[in-house]
C-alpha cells in the first residue's frame, strides 16, 4: 500500500502576522483612496485657477481697450450711442465702488500740494479758471444720457465733485488767489448760474464767463481758449487750470500747471475694478 501523507508547497503563517498583513493592506488601500482624492483636489483647483487667469485676463483686456477708448472718446467728444457696453459697465462700476472719489480726492491733494508752494502779487492779476459745468444739475443729464446713471450714480457723481471743488475754491481764495469761474452755458442763464453758486457756497469769485450768443456755434475749445486769450491782452496772469473735460485744456493761453480732474464718463474707466 502506498503511504497517506503529501507534502504540499505553500505558506505558513501565524495568526498575529496575518492581522498585521491585513491591516497594511488595508493602509495601502486607504493611502490610494486618499492619493486620488487629493489629485483630484488638485486638478479642480488648477482648472479653477486656469479660469481665474483667464477671466482676470479678460477684465485686464477690456479695461485696456476702453482705456485707450475715452482718450479717443474725449478727444473727439464722442455721442451716447458710440460708447461700447462693456466701457458703460466699467465707468458705472467705477462710480459705484468708490473710485472715482477716491481719485478726484488725490487729484485735488496734488493741486492744492502745488498752491501751497505759490504766492500770487498783490495786484489781482494772479488767476486760476475753475470749469464749474461738473458741479451743478443742470449739466448732469448729459452723464444720464451717456451712460444711463441711476439718480443715485448722478448723487455719486455730484456730490463728491461739488465737495473738492468747493475746497479747492476756499482755500485758494483764502490764500489770495483771483478765481474767474467759466462755464459752456449761454449768457441768458447767468442768473440762474449764479444763484446755484451762491447757494453750493460758491461767494468769492473775480468773474463769471458764460458764452454769448456770437460764440455759441463755436465749439467748445474754441470758445474758451478764445477767453483765455482774452484774459491774456487784458492783463492776466493765467496760473492754472482746473477742469475735467479736455476741451478746456486746449488751445493757447494755458496755465503754467493745469489740472485734469477725473471725469465720470471718460477718465479711468474700469480702473481698480474689485473682484475682475
Amino acid at each position: 500500500m502506498g503511504s497517506r501523507y503529501i507534502v504540499e508547497s505553500g505558506l505558513y503563517m501565524t495568526s498575529f502576522a496575518a492581522t498585521v498583513f491585513v491591516a497594511a493592506l488595508v493602509t495601502v488601500g486607504v493611502l490610494l483612496v486618499t492619493l486620488l482624492i487629493a489629485l483630484t483636489i488638485m486638478l479642480e483647483s488648477c482648472q479653477s485657477k486656469s479660469t481665474g487667469v483667464i477671466e482676470m485676463q479678460k477684465a485686464s483686456d477690456e479695461y485696456e481697450y476702453c482705456k485707450i477708448f475715452a482718450l479717443h472718446a474725449e478727444l473727439n467728444d464722442l455721442r451716447a450711442d458710440e460708447f461700447p457696453t462693456v466701457c458703460k459697465a466699467l465707468a458705472i462700476q467705477y462710480i459705484k465702488e468708490g473710485q472715482y472719489s477716491r481719485d478726484l480726492n488725490l487729484t485735488m491733494q496734488v493741486a492744492e500740494s502745488y498752491f501751497d508752494t505759490l504766492a500770487p502779487n498783490d495786484d489781482g492779476l494772479d488767476v486760476v479758471l475753475i470749469d464749474i459745468d461738473d458741479i451743478f444739475p443742470a449739466n448732469l443729464p448729459h452723464y444720464s444720457n451717456v451712460l444711463q446713471y441711476s439718480g443715485k450714480l448722478i448723487e455719486d457723481v455730484k456730490h463728491p465733485m461739488h465737495m473738492f471743488v468747493l475746497r479747492l475754491h476756499m482755500k485758494l481764495h483764502a490764500s489770495g488767489w483771483s478765481l474767474i469761474l467759466f462755464s459752456r452755458m449761454p449768457e441768458k442763464q447767468r442768473n440762474a448760474t449764479v444763484d446755484h453758486l451762491i447757494s453750493a457756497g460758491y461767494r468769492s469769485w473775480s468773474s463769471l464767463i458764460m458764452r454769448s450768443d456770437e460764440e455759441l456755434p463755436m465749439q467748445n475749445w474754441e470758445y474758451i481758449a478764445s477767453r483765455r486769450v482774452k484774459l491774456h491782452y487784458q492783463g492776466f496772469r493765467i496760473a492754472s487750470v482746473i477742469s475735467s473735460q479736455v476741451d478746456a485744456l486746449m488751445g493757447p493761453s494755458l496755465g503754467k500747471r493745469n489740472f485734469k480732474l477725473p471725469n465720470p464718463i471718460y477718465s479711468k474707466i474700469g480702473q481698480h475694478i474689485k473682484g475682475m
